[in-house]
């Protein structure tokens, strides 16, 4: 199958990324230098003139099947969890305003001493000043990840496509770290991607998506420069479309 993805068209983006990327090696709370690494990276981008919203995870700091989270009832643990995802927003915003770029953190949990509480019309406002915006706080609302918060807030804002930065190169035939002889799928529909039993994003994230026909783009963000690339060149991640 011919790629078809056309950066000419990408003008406003929603970045999905782990709280576990946030963590490096460490594997808890933040890595100040890949978190630096991701800040230049932002930067890049939104020195192309496209509109940015970025949704965090909140894994580096909490998890619900963490040994903790196995003690309490899902919907406290995920509260948890999406306070966690604030924290995450709270520190990026932080350094890219040093860095002197506007951001702005929109909350689906209202907490408004640290984040506005989101709307679709106030982010929309965010956006068409060039603010950075983050959406933290998932969805507000238990039983549903962060990956569902970022199709969501993509199709609510009217982006052009969710970007699911992940620790490989994007989506393969099987788990490249366990099968060597996985091989890259550069370009792949919903319908086959359901079809050979693919995981990219949670059930409810990925149906939410073909539905509403949002594009999705899985690519490696640890590679340093790749947000970029992965806007510009159609070869660079997995390219998920209807």
């Amino acid at each position: 199958m011919n790629i078809i993805y056309k950066p000419e068209k990408v003008h406003r983006v929603v970045f999905k990324i782990s709280g576990e990327v946030l963590a490096g090696a460490k594997g808890f709370g933040i890595d100040i230098d890949v978190v630096n690494d991701l800040v230049d990276d932002i930067i890049a981008a939104k020195k192309l003139g496209i509109g940015i919203g970025i949704v965090l995870g909140g894994g580096n700091f909490f998890r619900g099947n963490s040994e903790i989270g196995k003690h309490l009832q899902r919907f406290t643990a995920d509260n948890v969890g999406m306070l966690a995802t604030i924290q995450n927003a709270l520190i990026l915003s932080e350094l890219l305003n040093k860095r002197n770029y506007y951001t702005e953190i929109h909350s689906a949990l209202q907490i408004d001493k640290v984040a506005k509480f989101y709307t679709p019309n106030r982010a929309k406002t965010s956006l068409n000043e060039g603010k950075i915006c983050f959406f933290c706080g998932g969805t507000g609302n238990p039983f549903f990840t962060t990956d569902t918060a970022a199709v969501l807030r993509a199709i609510e804002l009217n982006a052009d496509i969710v970007l699911k930065g992940t620790k490989v190169d994007g989506v393969f035939s099987s788990d490249p770290v366990k099968d060597k002889n996985a091989k890259f799928i550069a370009d792949i529909t919903y319908d086959e991607l359901l079809s050979k039993k693919l995981k990219v994003m949670d059930m409810t994230a990925f149906s939410l998506a073909r539905e509403y026909g949002m594009p999705i783009k899985v690519f490696n963000i640890s590679e340093k420069g790749n947000l970029k690339e992965a806007i510009l060149r159609k070869d660079v991640g997995t390219f998920i479309h209807k």
